[in-house]
């Protein structure tokens, strides 16, 4: 057998056993991820009804799933009972089943015409929380993959900056590892608070970690600052 397959193996051995995964099919979420964000909200109390949220990245929709139940309102029970309190719109280039109140589209954010679809539809609101768990196709070169992550991450921020309310939040994934502190300082020089959060579902051997960035900061003229990393 191949060195490939032991891998592949112990992975779906390692799957099948890990407590979020069973916790997850219990709870009905699309995958393990939700307990990432339960852990951080937990934390932090991001969400709250009668926010504006959206979710990058979200298929197969496991953060949306938790944001629903987040913003229900009280006497709703279950993924399909009671109405949101708020908007919660979500974005992946891959497609997403619909989840009842989530207004999805599907692109690459990358692209500026996704970035106008997605405007379209906030149609001018400001939002109160943008949540990213968006990552690259990874390489397994961890130069290139931290490199194309942190593209990710400035994506986030500048779309951030443009589009949150004063007061409003951004949760983003990254790697800790090559271009990390760079990552740091942008988050530092585009919000008022920043925290790092690696919550307990994140499995310990993983780089991935999130920052967050609470009360966008705003330029000399009302609008965001310069944003982007040093390259130099």
């Amino acid at each position: 057998m191949s060195k490939g397959g032991k891998v592949n193996r112990a992975w779906i051995a390692q799957h099948i056993d890990d407590p979020y995964v069973k916790l997850a099919q219990q709870r009905q979420y699309r995958s393990r991820a939700a307990f990432k964000l339960i852990g951080i909200d937990d934390q932090d109390r991001l969400v709250r009804p009668g926010m504006t949220v959206l979710d990058l990245g979200s298929a197969p929709g496991a953060w949306s799933q938790v944001l629903r139940e987040r913003m229900r309102h009280r006497s709703g029970s279950g993924e399909g009972g009671g109405e949101i309190d708020g908007r919660i719109y979500a974005l992946d280039l891959l497609p997403m089943e619909p989840i009842p109140g989530v207004t999805f589209l599907q692109g690459d954010f990358r692209e500026e015409a996704t970035l106008r679809r997605l405007e379209e539809a906030l149609g001018g609101r400001r939002l109160d929380l943008v949540v990213s768990d968006m990552a690259p196709n990874l390489s397994g070169v961890a130069a290139a993959d931290a490199a194309r992550m942190g593209d990710l991450v400035d994506l986030a921020v500048a779309f951030a900056l443009d589009h949150l309310a004063p007061g409003g939040a951004l949760l983003t994934k990254c790697f800790h590892g090559s271009g990390y502190s760079q990552l740091v300082e942008l988050f530092k020089r585009s919000f008022v608070r920043v925290a790092v959060r690696k919550p307990a579902a994140s499995r310990a051997r993983s780089a991935e970690t999130y920052l967050l960035g609470r009360s966008p900061k705003r330029g000399p003229a009302g609008g965001p600052p310069p944003v982007g990393r040093n390259r130099a």
